[in-house]
């Protein structure tokens, strides 16, 4: 069986632990711990190291999803966990605005690490708050020819459509790559 590693990243709370617990096909190898702010609990829990869950495609493919932590304290696991993923997804809190420049620093530092294909979930896409995915291509300045497709996370069907997207992606990268050069005259 082959095993394809991608990586599900993206800011703070925009629910990565959530979206790969709602398609693994195992119990999420979770390393959270509560986060506070010195008086109070902010979030009941938050990635530390990283998320693991796996997903069969078919009886000859797997995935291994790996989710980072999302807050820059921990984003020296993101170099560690981008070593031989073939695809990356970074999720984006639709509803949330003031997380859209982290989102892009996020995607800016992934490709930095390696020229892998990725898609962009527009999370939260059942937020009456939640910008639509063109709009957040736009807000992002992204290039139109990547990918940004609606999502919610908590939803098997709609992460699934998502991973299968930047499946594609990465099939349609290694056509492009593997297709002879144009001879010159």
């Amino acid at each position: 069986m082959q095993t394809v590693k991608m990586v599900v990243t993206g800011p703070f709370n925009s629910g990565k632990t959530s979206f790969i617990g709602s398609i693994s096909e195992i119990p999420v190898v979770r390393t959270e711990r509560r986060v506070t702010d010195h008086t109070r609990s902010i979030k009941e829990q938050t990635t530390v190291a990283m998320d693991f869950g796996r997903i069969t495609i078919d009886k000859d493919l797997a995935l291994y999803l790996f989710g980072t932590p999302g807050q820059k304290r921990f984003d020296f696991m993101w170099e560690i966990l981008s070593e031989g993923m073939l695809g990356f997804v970074v999720l984006v809190d639709s509803a949330r605005p003031e997380t859209f420049r982290e989102a892009r620093r996020i995607l800016d530092t992934f490709r930095t690490y390696s020229n892998t294909p990725f898609v962009i979930a527009a999370n939260k896409q059942d937020d009456e708050d939640a910008w639509p995915p063109e709009d957040l291509k736009i807000a992002l300045g992204l290039d139109q020819d990547v990918r940004v497709l609606p999502c919610i996370a908590t939803q098997k069907e709609s992460v699934k459509s998502v991973l299968l997207e930047l499946l594609y992606v990465i099939l349609e990268n290694a056509a492009e790559e593997s297709a002879p050069a144009p001879r010159r005259k």
